[in-house]
């Protein structure tokens, strides 16, 4: 099992379980997601104009939420491939996210197409 962020020339960043699609001549052609979703940051609360002015100041961070959804979710086909033109990078996701998509999407994902949302502080450190 690979787990990693993709992020995409769409602008998107999706998670999932990823393999690699290989030509004859083992050259990367392409990856196949399984379980794929989006995953964005959402702020809880829009910073105020006397916020941004102590937006250094730790005692002012923020809290965002970690947000995912399924990528694909009316597909039908269990693994989804996608040309490795459409990836600009790929990351190795932090321990928060990474637990909450072992947790809530690879154990209980089924056919849900529901929203997935954790509360994290600014920060997203490990």
């Amino acid at each position: 099992m690979t787990i990693k962020i993709l992020v995409l020339k769409s602008g998107e960043d999706v998670i999932a379980d990823i393999k690699e699609m290989m030509t004859p001549d083992n050259k990367v052609m392409g990856y196949f997601l399984t379980k794929p979703c989006v995953v964005k940051l959402v702020s809880t609360a829009p910073l105020t104009a006397d916020e941004e002015d102590v937006s250094t100041d730790t005692e002012h961070s923020s809290e965002v939420r970690i947000r995912m959804h399924p990528w694909t979710p009316l597909a039908k086909e269990k693994e989804i491939p996608l040309t490795s033109e459409w990836v600009v990078t790929m990351i190795t996701p932090i321990d928060k996210v990474l637990t909450m998509y072992k947790d809530q999407v690879l154990k209980d994902y089924g056919n849900s197409t529901d929203s997935i949302h954790e509360p994290v502080k600014a920060g997203l450190t490990d």
